[in-house]
């Protein structure tokens, strides 16, 4: 039960202060979170379609 409560928590909470992550690391790094969001999704689609495939 908690495997399933507990990445919904960690989710919400994201979603929840994603402006505030998002101005955090653009302080740190100086490169916005959104781009990397960005890549990582295309990433992850890009692998499941080979894996697919092969």
């Amino acid at each position: 039960m908690i495997k399933f409560i507990l990445p919904a928590i960690i989710i919400f909470l994201v979603v929840l202060f994603w402006e505030k992550i998002n101005e955090f690391i653009y302080k740190k790094l100086r490169i916005k979170i959104n781009y990397i969001a960005a890549i990582i999704f295309f990433l992850i689609i890009v692998t499941i379609l080979v894996l697919l495939y092969f």
